[in-house]
């Protein structure tokens, strides 16, 4: 067990150092497209030549990005304090550098953040009042200054001589042919959500480095290259059973155009062979680009075709393509003949992910979310969907979920994403994290409510967060009962309507228990409509009744907000059913 522990936690603090790097650059994508969008339009190669437009992208290249790359490094370990001793220091290493200095802006941001947050935690409090503004000042800009002298004299040398060898390591690489060896250890990367850290920590450093002197770099293309987890997605499509196969296709969609390549990671953790499929069909993809010469102008974030076309340099769409059609065709193919002779059914197939996710916890010492009760969601406030770079799969998970908070008309629960960096512990959060990062999650806020999911995109534990979140509000646990309002007591005196749920498994069940309350209704002389209903046909009516067994009642609340719900052990026979006749007028 203490081998297991030592094991995540090695992976837990690799992931870590991996999102600082990734953290740093994420944030600056919009600057590095602007950058890529500027040279692949306007230089001498470009579509519209443009001299006086094209003098942007040297001091941008080399002043502007690695500026706002220390910037963001300085603010994720002292906020503005620490972002601008950052910069100032980054300027250090920027100046009279040979190659971009995106290494040393990683070094230097977050070495300035650190060196003034711990001057602060020093001399901050012996600070006399009326003088904060003074002391803030000019211990930023000396501890700046400082910094910017060690980074001329040390750092820059030294990241310049890392640069290059590292420069000359991928060119030699790139020479033998090798490159596509490196989709071995990037695919399985990717799935254990390394993605963030590998291609905006690794490869876009280093691409924007080669594209700075080629025009184009191939490095770019290696993890955000959709091809292989779209001929996985198409497999479980025509060959997948269950659920895998029912939301493979929007899957696909989501993983193609929109770019966000986390969703495809669930179904290759179903079924661990489905490995070979994104790994073959990793490797064949980096093999065509390098047969065609292709290679992308700079970073295409997320990883959508439409983001990687915009970044493609005139002569590199047929290699782009090509390789992109490559690694899905290889990866579908491999896919394909795994799927078909999986002899598991539907059923199995869907107990095995369940089993594996609660595996997963078990190993790291937590508890799985179907072990939660309703007291864990009391006082929830807040829900932040949490993943590695906090931008795309938390944030359509965090829709789905803000869709579903305001359709159970819960007012007083906020929704939101961030990076798991950037969690804040709060004593009224609930976080939603994929089951890989909730060690990362649990040790950023030790106080608030977990939740691990497998797909942010189709998870049966949001329907679990509003069933409890309703519950909380509610149901009286003691009579079973969903007040209309704040009373704990159901308001008999103006119902129109008697309503039992009709469920497709328990049609003959509904059917009796109609007849019997309309028999017992006739003999007390009271003349009261009961109907049997499914669960999308109610009205949602404070003078509607509706008749439940208590493991349904959470389905019903989070749907309906003003219905009266009474909660019983059976439909048939229990003894709340005959105060209700007696209760009514």
């Amino acid at each position: 067990m203490d081998d297991a522990k030592n094991k995540t936690s090695l992976k837990a603090r690799i992931q870590k150092l991996g999102t600082a790097l990734s953290g740093m650059v994420m944030p600056n994508i919009a600057a590095i497209i602007a950058w890529g969008l500027i040279t692949a339009i306007f230089m001498a190669e470009g579509w519209f030549p443009n001299k006086q437009i094209a003098e942007l992208i040297g001091p941008m290249l080399n002043y502007l990005l690695p500026l706002l790359i220390g910037y963001v490094g300085g603010r994720m370990v002292y906020e503005e304090r620490g972002a601008v001793v950052g910069a100032i220091a980054t300027i250090g290493v920027v100046v009279g550098s040979q190659v971009p200095m995106f290494l040393g802006a990683m070094i230097m941001g977050p070495l300035g953040g650190w060196c003034i947050k711990k001057l602060d935690s020093i001399f901050q409090d012996k600070v006399r009042s009326g003088m904060e503004m003074i002391y803030n000042n000019f211990t930023s800009g000396i501890m700046g200054m400082l910094l910017a002298i060690v980074g001329v004299y040390i750092v820059n040398p030294i990241v310049n001589t890392g640069s290059m060898l590292m420069g000359e390591g991928v060119d030699w690489i790139i020479s033998v042919h090798l490159l596509p060896l490196a989709n071995i250890f990037i695919e399985p990367a990717k799935v254990l959500f390394l993605n963030n850290a590998i291609g905006n920590g690794i490869l876009v450093p280093l691409g924007i480095q080669q594209a700075a002197s080629a025009g184009k770099s191939v490095l770019f293309l290696l993890e955000s290259n959709p091809g292989p987890g779209l001929g996985v997605l198409l497999a479980f499509t025509f060959f997948g059973k269950g659920n895998a196969k029912g939301s493979a296709p929007g899957a696909a969609f989501i993983q193609f155009i929109g770019g966000i390549h986390e969703v495809y990671f669930p179904y290759i953790l179903m079924k661990p062979a489905m490995f070979l499929a994104v790994i073959a069909g990793g490797v064949t993809g980096t093999f065509t680009f390098q047969l065609f010469g292709a290679g992308l102008k700079a970073a295409a974030s997320p990883g959508s075709i439409i983001a990687i076309l915009a970044m493609t340099p005139k002569d590199s769409y047929l290699g782009v393509l090509a390789g992109v059609a490559a690694g899905a065709v290889v990866s579908f193919i491999i896919a394909a003949i795994i799927l078909k002779h999986d002899r598991s059914t539907a059923d199995e197939f869907e107990a095995k992910q369940q089993e594996m996710a609660q595996m997963k916890a078990e190993s790291k010492g937590q508890e799985t979310t179907a072990k939660l009760t309703p007291a864990d969601f009391s006082g929830i406030k807040k829900i932040i969907f949490a993943c590695d770079a906090g931008m795309g799969s938390s944030a359509m998970g965090a829709s789905l979920l803000r869709d579903k908070v305001k359709k159970a008309g819960i007012t007083d629960v906020s929704v939101t994403n961030t990076a798991v960096s950037r969690l804040q512990d709060e004593p009224d959060l609930l976080v939603v994290t994929q089951e890989e990062l909730a060690e990362r999650a649990a040790q950023k806020t030790p106080s608030a409510v977990h939740v691990q999911v497998g797909n942010f995109l189709n998870s049966p534990r949001y329907d679990e967060i509003i069933a409890r979140l309703k519950t909380e509000t509610l149901i009286n646990e003691e009579t079973g009962v969903a007040p209309k309002a704040t009373s704990p007591e159901l308001d008999l005196s103006d119902v129109k309507e008697i309503n039992f749920i009709r469920h497709d498994q328990n049609v003959g069940t509904s059917t009796m228990a109609v007849s019997l309350f309309k028999d017992s209704l006739h003999k007390a002389g009271k003349k009261v409509p009961v109907k049997a209903v499914r669960l999308d046909e109610l009205v949602d009516s404070s003078d509607h009744l509706v008749i439940v067994t208590k493991e349904a009642k959470k389905n019903l609340a989070i749907r309906y907000t003003n219905v009266q719900v009474l909660a019983v052990s059976d439909l048939l026979t229990d003894e709340k059913l005959a105060r209700i006749i007696d209760g009514l007028a």
